[in-house]
């Protein structure tokens, strides 16, 4: 199935058969990528009394609680409400799911932090130097190495890549809305909580955006080349600053 769009004052057909996706599969137990230090993901049938649901137990159909946490366990899109005492749900913020947006590809610069450990740091020249006169509405980052390493690891106390606060704000004012990074956050693992990143492209607390969301814990594919591609942002009804999310691409074809 073949659609068109326009952006920009040019016309773009896509593939609608075709879709590429950036999510992490949830599952329990070993094997899923986590931050943040939280517990394994736990997937368990309900048992009521001496009844258990599952059909293996003789149960007429599987009935499951699901035990996760937005932010730890994968892929991820979170608003404002973040870091805003306010609650902000991300489940009933967006309007619209489609947006023309670019994947870039950085390898994140070395630099000596004031703890004394050697950070790795995705900075504004990188970015203004991939971004042409016609920015996008989302940005999709890819880090450089992209191992497929990514899709288990366990970040927590690793010290991972992330975003200058001046590279976050800059995206804010060249109309970007919604970020994307393979990373667990945008920010430092350990930062005294100042989340600089977060603050600059939300601009808060000057302002309570609304329009903004920012998707952590993605994985782009090896072989999908950098450029300009339609975004399907999906995320579930949930009330909640954050909700497990699957962001799709679609290749624009001339």
């Amino acid at each position: 199935m073949i659609a068109t769009i326009e952006h920009h004052g040019r016309s773009y057909r896509i593939d609608l058969t075709r879709p590429i996706g950036l999510s992490l599969p949830l599952h329990a137990g070993e094997g899923q990528m986590r931050a943040w230090g939280v517990d394994l993901v736990r997937i368990a049938p309900v048992v009521r009394g001496e009844h258990t649901f599952a059909v293996e137990r003789g149960a007429p159909v599987n009935f499951r609680d699901v035990h996760f946490n937005p932010h730890g366990h994968g892929t991820h899109t979170e608003c404002v409400g973040h870091i805003d005492p306010e609650v902000t749900p991300v489940g009933g913020m967006l309007d619209r799911y489609f947006f023309v947006a670019d994947v870039v590809s950085v390898r994140p610069e070395e630099r000596r932090a004031p703890d004394g450990r050697t950070d790795h740091v995705i900075t504004l020249e990188q970015l203004r130097s991939m971004l042409d006169e016609h920015p996008p509405e989302a940005l999709v980052v890819r880090t450089l190495p992209n191992d497929a390493e990514k899709c288990t690891r366990d970040w927590t106390d690793t010290n991972p890549a992330y975003l200058q606060s001046t590279a976050a704000a800059w995206l804010r004012s060249i109309g970007v809305r919604h970020l994307l990074v393979d990373l667990p956050s945008i920010d430092r693992e350990d930062d005294g909580g100042v989340l600089a990143a977060h603050h600059a492209f939300w601009d808060f607390p000057a302002t309570q955006d609304r329009l903004r969301t920012i998707t952590e814990l993605i994985f782009v594919p090896e072989e999908l080349p950098d450029g300009r591609y339609l975004l399907d942002l999906q995320l579930p009804h949930l009330m909640n600053d954050a909700a497990p999310s699957r962001p799709v691409l679609y290749a624009l074809l001339p």
